[in-house]
Formats: structure tokens, sequence, C-alpha cells
């Protein structure tokens, strides 16, 4: 990546890595909520089953794209009862171009989940396997793709499903998108690519000529600590340079966070697109 329309995508790759392990645990003091609201938004449990039964007697195959560290499989087995909904063990495969975040997401996999094959790679790199999987989801995950290669990335996804995909992504009035807009006003001169939204990613996903059905959910996150809510923000936007005192009193983003507050405390309210996707 070069230039202002890679920054964003090269800080993000930079922000997944060790060094950046205390800010991503601030960040998931309240963003691992995103991936209850996905859990309990379904019945996953079923889901699965249905997928095996097409399957028949083999495992399930499935590839998890920027697995992050973990979190979806850990939602579904805390919240959706996966675990002891008597589902074969799937094949799970990690894609991401971290290692150090394909590291987090194996050691946070357990049953049904079988940690198999690793691809450190970008979804835009990444060649099938010669059997698409059964299973292909992303799930918070593609924000940080830069608008002209997102095409490219989707189909990448798309040729990867033998079955069906799955995509959460936050749509353009949710909390991620437009507070990264207003930090990139406020602190980078509006300079930088924005994230990508799930109104961007449906479009592009049927530009392709796969079928897409959306499914919306919406919540809040609230904290009244201003320590978890700096850490999070700063993770939003993948700049732990930035305290939140400055957030606060510098251009648009000032007024926007002003709006977050309420009774005291902080509610960020995101809304997001559930896609589930046939080629």
């Amino acid at each position: 990546m070069t230039g202002q329309a890679g920054d964003t995508y090269a800080r993000s790759c930079d922000h997944w890595s060790e060094a950046s392990r205390a800010e991503m645990d601030a960040f998931y003091a309240l963003a691992t909520d995103d991936y209850r609201h996905l859990a309990e938004a379904k019945d996953w449990a079923t889901w699965l089953a249905d997928r095996q039964r097409a399957a028949g007697n083999r495992p399930l195959r499935l590839l998890d794209v920027a697995c992050g560290s973990g979190k979806f499989p850990t939602a579904l087995r805390r919240h959706a009862g996966v675990e002891d909904a008597g589902i074969g063990p799937i094949d799970y495969d990690l894609l991401d171009p971290s290692a150090f975040s394909i590291a987090e997401a194996r050691a946070a996999l357990g049953l049904p989940f079988v940690p198999a094959a690793e691809f450190e790679t970008p979804l835009q790199g990444f060649t099938t396997p010669d059997r698409p999987y059964d299973i292909v989801w992303a799930t918070h995950a593609l924000y940080a793709v830069p608008l002209a290669e997102l095409d490219a990335a989707m189909e990448a996804f798309v040729r990867a499903i033998g079955g069906i995909g799955f995509i959460a992504n936050a749509m353009a009035d949710s909390h991620y998108i437009r507070f990264y807009r207003v930090f990139l006003d406020s602190f980078r001169g509006g300079e930088g690519e924005a994230y990508r939204t799930g109104e961007e990613i449906a479009a592009s996903l049927r530009r392709l000529g796969a079928s897409v059905e959306v499914q919306e959910v919406a919540y809040s996150q609230k904290s009244d600590d201003d320590a978890v809510v700096e850490g999070y923000l700063q993770r939003c936007a993948f700049d732990d340079t930035v305290p939140l005192a400055s957030m606060r009193s510098t251009g648009p983003l000032a007024a926007y966070l002003e709006g977050c507050r309420s009774g005291g405390g902080w509610r960020f309210e995101q809304r997001v697109a559930m896609l589930f996707v046939t080629p």
C-alpha cells in the first residue's frame, strides 16, 4: 500500500501486533459486545446443523477471513450454544495479513471449531484451494480494505464459497464509520481512507453477481469509564497517540463525541449489516 489510500490499511496491520496488545485489550472491553449481539441475532446452532446436513458425513470446512483475535467463534460458543448442539467438528481455516492475529484466533478456538490451515495474506491476495468452503465468514473484519480494492477482495470472498458466506460490518450511520471519518477530519486534515461500510460491501457483492440477504442488528455500547473509552476510541482509529482529552477538544470530533455523552456516561450507537452471501 502506498499514499493516503493505504494509510488506514497499513495502520490497522501495524496495530495487530504484540506491541499493541494493551490497546487491543482496551478496545475489546467494549467491542466484545459486537460479537455477543451477532451471536444472539440468529439461531446459529441450527444454521450450522443445516450446513452439516448439506455436507453429509464429512466435517464442514470453514474459512474465517481477517480472523482477528477469534472473538466471533468465541461468542458463538458462549452465547449461541454451538458447543452443546451436537455439531460435528468443523475444520476451521484462518486467514489474516497478521501472523499475530492468526495465532490469537487459533488459541481462542474450541469445539466445534478445530483449527486447520493458515493463510497469512490479505483477502485480495488469497487463492482459493481446490475445494471451496462450506462456510466463509468475515465479522467486523473488512473496514480497512481500500475502496479501490474492494471488488477484488469480494471476488476472492465469493470465489471461496462452496456453500454460503456471512459478513458482518457496520453500516454508514454506525459509530465505527462516523467516528473514523470525523477523526480523519479533525486530526489528519481530512486525508486518509474512510472505513468500508456494510452498504459498500453489499453493493460490491451484487456487482459481482452474488445474492445477498441482509439482516440488520442495532445496539448501544455504554461505559462511564473514561479510561476504557479512551482505549476503545484509540483502537477505533488505530491511533494511540491521540488522548481522549484532545479528541474532546478538537474540530468536528469534539462535537461528535459530545453527542455520544448520555447521563454523564458514554453511549456509542451501532447498526450492523449481517450479509448472507451465495455465489
